[in-house]
């Protein structure tokens, strides 16, 4: 049920003729309360799509009672009448719903720079087939209309002392930082206020979103957005529900990198030792965003050397002829240089972990990644045909 799952939470997912596929391209989300709690989180990009520039104001207060969301257009670039199509979503459902249009948050996704009034026409009367349509068993239609490339929907669920948290994302290909590229609804029946609401999702979102790098590319649609209902009647361990919703988006980032664009391997980049965190991000990112290792992976090569060459462009402290690189449980490289041989790796299943030890410190950090292939780059070439 993802999003439906804790209690005081409807949602719905229909067909509104967004997609030529005629598949599901217009969800909507309500948090019918008692308490309305929201917060999101937004892409970084400076080129953001008109919901988003819609939603980072609507959720200023702290208050969010709705989310609508359309795939098959990103309403991104196309001007006033973007907005206005934006705007117009937000009041028509807020009329349907008997609430106020600024506790209504918009997300979009799918091809930048289209859009014209058969567009709007659609966006709109999805939102009113969506509204119409609302139950407590909506969640995976939900999570189903919002899938672009999406091959499957993503949803979580996680319960533990008498509160909930249901989620559904979708993304397969621009996923870098921030956030990586995805909508994402969190729902909750714990009870939180918006300060609460807002570090929770930052710290989760810092943990899991933003440690998945499929392809360096970002998007101007990102959005994971909380919403607390307090239907549980129940105020969490803040340490206890910050565990929970983290261990909940890196499951929905896992589930986005297994069903990255074209991907044939899904690759977690461990780097340990670190002088500091941050520094541990900046290494395992800069072979996550390395073509050269991304393709070696695609061809079943455990290249090292591509690591080492990736990491030296980094600032992070280390000694690069004092790192040690391991491929799939075989340490392939020790102080900079040969250990065991490369065809002990078997790099033939789809899962690759890869370890970097930079003996410069004691913190560690992640970055999820995927392999460069051809069919990635077959789908992104032929994106809008």
């Amino acid at each position: 049920m993802s999003v439906t799952a804790p209690q005081g939470f409807e949602a719905a997912g229909v067909a509104a003729g967004l997609k030529s596929t005629g598949r599901p391209d217009v969800a909507v989300v309500v948090n019918r309360g008692p308490q309305k709690t929201g917060a999101a989180v937004f892409t970084s990009n400076r080129a953001k799509a008109n919901p988003i520039m819609w939603s980072q104001q609507a959720v200023a207060d702290g208050r969010v009672e709705a989310v609508v969301l359309n795939s098959g257009g990103a309403n991104c670039f196309t001007g006033s009448f973007g907005f206005q199509t934006t705007h117009q979503t937000a009041e028509r459902a807020a009329e349907l719903l008997g609430i106020g249009a600024v506790d209504v948050l918009i997300c979009s996704t799918g091809l930048i720079g289209t859009g014209d009034d058969v567009f709007r026409a659609r966006v709109l009367d999805g939102a009113e087939k969506a509204i119409a349509a609302l139950s407590g068993e909506g969640g995976s239609d939900a999570a189903a209309a919002i899938m672009t490339t999406d091959t499957v929907p993503k949803q979580a669920v996680r319960a533990q002392d008498g509160w909930t948290i249901g989620g559904m994302a979708k993304g397969a290909g621009m996923l870098a930082p921030g956030l990586a590229t995805m909508l994402v609804v969190l729902t909750t029946d714990a009870q939180l206020t918006p300060e609460q609401a807002d570090a929770q999702l930052r710290h989760a979102t810092r943990m899991s979103f933003d440690r998945l790098d499929s392809d360096g590319a970002m998007s101007t649609n990102d959005q994971v957005t909380l919403l607390a209902s307090g239907a549980s009647g129940v105020a969490p361990d803040p340490e206890a529900f910050a565990d929970a919703l983290t261990d909940l988006c890196v499951d929905l980032a896992a589930q986005l990198m297994r069903d990255a664009e074209g991907a044939s391997h899904d690759i977690r980049i461990e780097v340990v030792h670190a002088k500091t965190e941050d520094e541990a991000v900046e290494v395992a990112r800069s072979v996550a965003r390395n073509n050269l290792f991304k393709t070696a992976i695609f061809g079943n090569d455990p290249n090292w050397g591509r690591v080492l060459a990736a990491i030296g462009t980094t600032s992070a402290t280390f000694d690069p002829y004092d790192v040690d690189v391991t491929i799939n449980d075989v340490r392939v490289c020790t102080k900079g240089g040969p250990d065991r041989p490369r065809d002990e790796v078997d790099l033939l299943p789809r899962d690759t972990h890869v370890l970097i030890d930079l003996f410069s410190g004691d913190e560690t950090a992640t970055i999820m990644t995927n392999d460069l292939t051809h069919a990635y780059v077959h789908e992104n070439s032929a994106y809008s045909s």
